[in-house]
This record gives structure tokens, sequence and C-alpha cells, in this order.
């Protein structure tokens, strides 16, 4: 018996802190940074929302959701989607992109519980796909439109959330290609591969024809070219041609100037020359040219007879002497 009162107390004391230490596990709980704690107690949901960090609650009776307010991606898989032909397609994972501001934790999980994502992101993201996929045939979906379906549902989501969830932004969502019956697949690919061919005989024209055109401006260049120069060279050769021109036109105007000098100068030279003889031409000069002259033609004769010659000229001295006395 004394024994046994010696270790009910120390049973008790490792019950109590055996007690203590899984109160203790239950009552304290820690939040990662980037998440907020809310708490429900007996189900209902307490306003008080706790920042990163330890928090104490009363254990058992409290509970805790920890919800995230940084970008999360939500993936979406295996989404199935009808089209307007009646071709069962599946979206293999479709990606959203979204946050939630830390103000307006507290009526997204009121309203919508903490996986308050399922219902305005999961369902939303089936519904609206399968309003897409509806109204389109598959060709529109697959290869057409295919890259208009990420827009069109982030916008589709954005607005819904606006209305119901303000404080839920969609940042971004990608959608992968969708899952086609094989047979549609393979025509796909063949049809793809043909395309394929196309372009590349298209593209294969186009250089052609640009090769062409290269070719045509080069002749156009060189024709262009070669016309400058022959008009550069005709241009040179009527410069020359009006250079000869105007040379020999100062050359005639040079020689008639000259023949125009030299002819005033005689005309001056004979002027004076007569103007000079007119004062030359008295009768005392007369006189002396003709007694100059007979001089100058006096003959000798020598014999018997005197020429008849001089006895007319005797004569002819002695009238011409009595018609001056």
């Amino acid at each position: 018996m004394k024994q046994f009162r010696m270790a009910d107390p120390v049973f008790t004391l490792g019950g109590f802190l055996f007690t203590m230490f899984v109160l203790m596990n239950f009552s304290v709980h820690k939040l990662e940074e980037g998440h907020v704690g809310v708490y429900y107690r007996g189900g209902a949901l307490l306003s008080a929302v706790s920042l990163p960090g330890f928090h104490m609650m009363v254990p058992f009776i409290t509970t805790y959701r920890s919800v995230q307010v940084t970008l999360q991606t939500d993936e979406v898989k295996n989404v199935p989607c009808g089209t307007s032909g009646g071709v069962m397609i599946y979206f293999d994972r479709i990606e959203v992109v979204n946050i939630l501001r830390p103000e307006s934790v507290y009526d997204m999980v009121k309203n919508y519980t903490a996986d308050y994502d399922k219902t305005l992101i999961f369902n939303k993201v089936h519904h609206e796909l399968n309003q897409f996929c509806s109204s389109h045939t598959l060709h529109e979906v697959y290869i057409d439109l295919f890259d208009q379906i990420d827009e069109n549902l982030k916008l589709a989501l954005q607005k819904d959330l606006t209305e119901m969830a303000p404080g839920l932004l969609v940042q971004a969502v990608r959608v992968t290609k969708p899952k086609i019956p094989e047979v549609i697949r393979k025509n796909y690919e063949l049809m793809e591969s043909e395309k394929t061919k196309l372009l590349i005989s298209i593209q294969h024209q186009k250089v052609v024809e640009k090769d062409a055109e290269t070719e045509r401006k080069k002749a156009v260049i060189e024709a262009e070219k070669e016309m400058q120069v022959a008009r550069i060279q005709f241009d040179q050769k009527i410069m020359e041609k009006e250079s000869l021109m105007t040379m020999s036109q100062i050359e005639d105007t040079m020689h008639v100037a000259t023949q125009k000098s030299r002819a005033d100068a005689d005309f001056y030279q004979t002027q004076k020359q007569a103007e000079a003889n007119a004062l030359l031409l008295t009768p005392q000069f007369l006189e002396l040219k003709r007694y100059e002259s007979i001089a100058n033609n006096t003959k000798v004769f020598f014999g018997a007879d005197i020429p008849k010659m001089f006895l007319n000229f005797g004569s002819l001295d002695s009238s011409t002497q009595g018609s001056k006395n």
C-alpha cells in the first residue's frame, strides 16, 4: 500500500503533463507566409482572421483552415466537351492562375467555404468550356478558334467573379490541346501535312517571284544606267559641238574685225595719201615733175643727121613758149 501511494502522485503528474502536451499540441498552430487562417467553432465561422505565424485556439472545439492569399494555379483536368457536331472531346488540363485579396477572405469563405475555388473556378471552367464547344464545330474548337479559348475563358471567368466574388482575380488561363478521336486526329495530321506542303509551295513560289522581281529590277536599273550614260555622252557631244561652233563664231568675229581694221587702215592711208597728193599738185610741182620726166627720157644720138623728133620738139617747145608768153 505504501508503494502504491508513492506511485500515485507520479502517475497523476505524468497524466497531467501528457494531457497538457496534448492540449498544447492541438491548441497551438502555425500559419505559413502567404496564407491567413479562418476559424470555426461548433461549425460556425468566426469573424477573426489570423495572419502568418503561431496562434492559439481552444482544442477540439475550435478548428481552423489555412487560405492562400498569394498567386496560385488551379488545375482543372480531363474536362469533357461536346461540339456542335456531336463529337466528344476532352481537355486534358486547364490552368487558371488566380489570386485572392486578404481583405476578401472572410466574405469568400463565408459565401463559398474555404474550398471556394471548386465552386468559382472548377465548376465555372466546366460550364464555360461546354458552352463554347456546344456552339462551335470540331474544326473551329480544334483548329480555327483554339487560340481564342484562353482569352475567352479568362474574360468569362472574371466577368462572373466580378459579380459573385469581387475579391478573387483571374490573372491568366492556359488551355492544352484537346484530345479528339484517333481517326479524326489522323485526318487532321494528314491535313496539316498537306497544308504544310502547300505553305512550302507558296513560299517557294514567292521566292521564285521575288527572284524574278529582283532580276527585273536589276534589268531596269541596268537599262536606266545605260540610258543615263548615253544621255550624258549625247549631252557631252552637243556641248563639244556648241563649243566648236562658239569658237568658230569667235574666230569669224575676230577675222571680220581684223579685215575691217585693215580696210579702215588702207582707207585711212589712201585718204591721207590723196590729201597729201592734193597738197602736192601745185603748178610748180607739176612743172617740176614735167622737167624731171623730160630729163629722165633724154636720149643722145650720134651721127650726121638729127632725128626729126628733136626738130619737132624744138618747134613744139617754141610754140609752147610763145603761148606762155
